[in-house]
């Protein structure tokens, strides 16, 4: 078990890389999360988008997949990764609460295809389907757990 002082929360529009101990939680709906992680430099980042694209400057924040993913690879580097050492986690991408559109999945193809391009390993997707996710990412390990739940609710931020 992490202590709650190791914990972090990842909101919308953010990432978190991190060489230290300690997990980051996130919540997702059609949002989508990529995890990379460095066995080597051990070394854990995660990122939370919202819309999977933007080709306008001043729209160019990490609440889109492609800003957001760029981003997350580049601070990774920063910190002494290399994108051939880099595995990947895809999660999210779903629509629980009975929406329609394919928001959620144009956020994980986004993420794949930046993936693929910067020769990043897939290790894992989890990813579609009507439920939310609860996610825990241990930066000092690499590990991930998914909790998935039938609707996302505010208390689902909360341990």
């Amino acid at each position: 078990m992490i202590d709650d002082e190791y914990q972090h929360l990842l909101e919308r529009g953010c990432i978190y890389v991190s060489t230290g101990e300690g997990a980051v939680q996130t919540v997702l709906g059609s949002c989508v999360s990529v995890c990379l992680w460095d066995s080597e430099v051990r070394c854990g980042g995660i990122n939370h988008f919202v819309y999977p694209q933007t080709s306008q400057k001043e729209n160019a924040t990490p609440k889109y997949g492609n800003v957001a993913t760029m981003a997350l690879i580049k601070l990774m580097c920063e910190e002494g990764c290399r994108t051939d050492s880099l595995s990947a986690h895809i999660i999210g991408g779903g629509h629980p609460d009975g929406a329609t559109d394919s928001t959620g999945m144009r956020n994980v193809d986004v993420a794949r295809k930046i993936l693929k391009e910067k020769g990043i390993t897939i290790l894992s997707e989890d990813v579609g389907g009507s439920v939310g996710r609860k996610v825990v990412f241990d930066l000092s390990t690499g590990h991930i757990a998914v909790l998935k739940v039938h609707k996302v609710r505010s208390e689902d931020w909360v341990d």
